[in-house]
This record gives structure tokens, C-alpha cells and sequence, in this order.
């Protein structure tokens, strides 16, 4: 550099450093990119997600799962992870077939209240209507020397039956699973509620029920149980038909849930999902019959169980909970009132189901804020036997289904998806 044009760099750089000084910090700094949201949902904390999801499977945790989650009907995360049948070596997939258990329980009783809008049954209606056993039932009531069979105080109706106040449990009770056994229910029924194998009508193995004793009096106690199934005979001798054609042909055909059927299609038996089964910290195959892989492809075809005989896909289901979520309505054709879906939403047990969750006609409610993880109040869901769980969020738009053939689960991998679904959520409407 010559000396001649030493003066003028120092001017330059006092000039810079008068520029810098009279410059706000904030202005002086590069601006950060905003990090990419998908619908509301921070991208890299969904990533997380899938990073747990991975380790699951990788550390024998679980063997595969399908987790789909729609914010205002727009798909934000969906992932199938793990295997479909490990043994096989065939992998999850999206459209693959899970049996959904007590899932079930929520198209029953969409089914019920249709009926109640047809002005075919109300709330009030006895069940005994339908079902003539139900007309004198009975209580198993402990006493200081064993048990004693005495009469219910009042008959059982259809809002017992919906929201499990009627006393029916599983039959797995000790005070009445010896009576329940010699009938084909409580321990003779896999875990008590699996009738897949049953060459009998749902019908006549309701009708058996009604003659056992329950467990607690009708309204004074949640107690969960064939309630649902008992529905689903109400629902095909009010209605005049099975209940699979009436879920098929009022539910599931309008709504395009091609996937769901109490018995799968023998041409889609590879799209099944294998039943395990994680009882001592690893994963294994379950075994065939009631309390494994159950007769979803195989069996007799005639028992259509309203309470745990489903099985569907993640998109099936979330299909159904949106039209539940719209009201409803889906794609122009109402199934449902508004104010209809508003009693199977709300809690209508005070408090018997619990001081912070609720029970509705079908569904469990989040009553405090903190009851269900971070779901907010208002958030309606329940899950089934082999693992699987959903919930609606109505205050920030969320529908979340976690599908899971697990059973014993031996994981709480659905409570950490479902923690971490929320941890991603940045912009969250509740919270504002």
C-alpha cells in the first residue's frame, strides 16, 4: 500500500466504525431463516418422532406401528414403521389392516344414535325392548360370607349401555366369572370380549347375557364391559338388519372406508398386521386363536361383535373421526346432527368415569387440562385391546390415530408419540 493512500483507508475505516456504532444491534446482525412449520407443527420436532419410532423397533420394543395425524383435515405427519409380519420380513405399511378392538365401540355408536335421529329408540328405551332377557336382571352384590345374586334396582336402558353405567362388565370379575365361563364369555372369550370365533349370532350370545348377573347396579358405577356389544343387537333388531351391513352400508361404503369389515377379505390377508406380543421387554409372535391372531380371515363370519370386532386402517379410521369432528357432516351428506355429536362428546357421567376425564355416549373426554398428556380439554378418544388409541382435538383441529398390534404392549410408546405430537405443535390455538 503507498503511503499516499494510508490516509484514505483510515478514513474509510472510521467511517465503518461511526456507521457500526450509530446502528441498532438488532439491524446489525443477519437475520436467522425461520425454521420450516408444517400446518402449525415445527418440522425438525416432528423429526424427533421419527427417531423414537426407529428406536422402538430397532430395540425390540415394539414391531411395527402406523401413525397418522391430520391438523384441520391437511395430513401433517404420517409414518409406518417396523414390520407388518417380522417373520416374513414384510414391512408396515400406510394401508396396512389392524384390528382395531374396542375402536369398534365408537362406529356402534354412531350406528345407535342414527337410529335415535330415525326416532327408532331413545335414550330411555329399556334394552329389554330388544332384548327380552334384559327384563329382569340380576346383581352379583358381596357379602360377608361370598357373593349374593339379588335383583338390579332398575331396568338398564340404552344411555346405561352407551356410556358404561349399566354394571356389565367383561365376566373376567371373580365374583361372576365362574357363571360366565359355561355361557362361551368372560374367560372362555379370549380376555372376555373376543367373540371373532363364535359360530353363533351376536344376538343369541347377548340374549345369554342377560340371564348372568352384572357386577353393579344399573347407573351407579362406570364399569366397562359388553355394553357395546350389546348395542350392536340392538342396533340389528331395531334396524332389521346385521350390523355389518348397517355399518357398511350407513358408515363405512358413504364415508369410503374400504378397508373396514369385522371379517378381512381372504384376498387381503397379507395386508393384516401379525398380532405380538411384548411380556418380558422384548417382542414375540402371539399365538394363533382368541388371544393372538385371533379368526379375522378365518372364522366362521357370523358373530359381528359391535364392542371389539373391527379391524380397519389408520386412514379408514381417521376418515370417521373427521366426520365426527365436522359435526357430522362429511363431503356434503350429514350422518349425523351437530347437537348429536355434541352429547357423544361431552361427558354424561359426572364423575363416575373420574374426576378429570369423562365418559360420553361412546367416547372418553378430557375434562382438565393436563388428564390426557397435553390434550386439551374438550378432546374426545378411547383405544382398543391390541394397542391402538386415537383422539380429536377439536380446539386445535387435531385428529391422531397411533395403529398397533401389541398384546400384552409391554410399551408406553403411544403415550411418548402423542407427548411428542404435542412438543411439536408451535403454534398452538388452546395456548394463546
Amino acid at each position: 500500500m503507498s503511503r499516499a493512500s494510508r490516509p484514505l483507508r483510515r478514513c474509510a475505516l472510521a467511517l465503518a466504525a461511526v456507521v457500526l456504532a450509530t446502528t441498532p444491534l438488532s439491524a446489525q446482525r443477519a437475520p436467522r431463516a425461520a425454521k420450516p412449520l408444517r400446518h402449525g407443527f415445527a418440522v425438525d420436532r416432528l423429526a424427533r418422532i421419527d427417531s423414537m419410532l426407529d428406536a422402538a423397533v430397532a430395540q425390540d420394543e415394539i414391531a411395527g406401528a402406523v401413525a397418522l395425524v391430520l391438523r384441520d383435515d391437511q395430513v401433517v405427519y404420517e409414518r409406518a414403521v417396523g414390520w407388518s409380519d417380522r417373520e416374513a420380513q414384510r414391512r408396515m405399511t400406510p394401508d396396512a389392516v389392524f384390528r382395531i378392538a374396542s375402536q369398534t365401540k365408537a362406529l356402534t355408536s354412531t350406528a345407535v344414535l342414527m337410529l335415535l335421529e330415525e326416532g327408532r329408540l331413545t335414550l330411555a328405551t329399556p334394552a329389554s325392548r330388544f332384548l327380552p332377557s334384559f327384563a329382569r336382571t340380576t346383581v352379583a352384590t358381596r357379602t360377608d360370607t361370598g357373593v349374593a345374586i339379588v335383583p338390579a334396582r332398575r331396568a338398564i336402558t340404552i344411555r346405561d349401555l352407551l356410556t358404561h353405567t349399566a354394571g356389565i362388565s367383561y365376566g373376567m370379575d371373580a365374583s361372576v366369572r365362574a357363571r360366565y365361563e359355561p355361557m362361551g364369555l368372560g374367560p372362555a372369550a379370549g380376555f372376555g370380549w373376543y367373540t371373532a370365533d363364535k359360530s353363533e349370532p351376536v344376538c343369541t350370545t347377548m340374549d345369554k347375557l342377560g340371564t348372568l348377573p352384572f357386577v353393579a347396579q344399573p347407573g351407579e358405577a362406570w364399569v366397562y364391559g359388553y355394553n357395546t356389544d350389546i348395542l350392536g343387537c340392538i342396533v340389528e333388531r331395531a334396524s332389521g338388519m346385521p350390523l355389518d351391513t348397517f355399518l357398511r352400508t350407513r358408515i363405512t361404503q358413504p364415508l369410503g372406508m374400504r378397508d373396514t369389515h369385522f371379517f378381512l377379505p381372504v384376498a387381503q390377508r397379507t395386508r393384516l398386521v401379525t398380532v405380538y406380543a411384548n411380556d418380558s421387554g422384548r417382542v414375540r409372535r402371539a399365538s394363533d386363536g382368541a388371544r393372538g391372531q385371533g379368526h379375522y380371515v378365518d372364522g366362521p363370519r357370523v358373530s359381528f361383535a359391535g364392542g371389539a370386532g373391527l379391524v380397519s386402517t389408520a386412514r379408514d379410521y381417521a376418515r370417521f373421526l373427521q366426520m365426527i369432528a365436522h359435526g357430522g357432516r362429511w363431503n356434503g351428506q350429514q350422518y349425523l346432527a351437530p347437537h348429536t355429536v355434541a352429547l357423544m362428546t361431552t361427558n354424561q357421567v359426572g364423575t363416575l368415569h373420574g374426576t378429570t376425564t369423562g365418559f360420553g355416549l361412546g367416547f372418553e373426554t378430557t375434562e382438565r387440562y393436563g388428564a390426557t398428556g397435553s390434550s386439551s380439554v374438550g378432546t374426545f378418544g378411547w383405544g382398543g385391546a391390541y394397542g391402538s388409541n386415537y383422539k380429536v382435538d377439536p380446539a386445535e383441529g387435531l385428529v391422531i390415530v397411533f395403529m398397533i398390534n401389541q398384546l400384552p404392549s409391554g410399551t408406553d410408546v403411544v403415550g411418548r408419540f402423542q407427548t411428542m405430537l404435542y412438543s411439536a405443535l408451535v403454534d398452538a390455538r388452546a395456548m394463546r
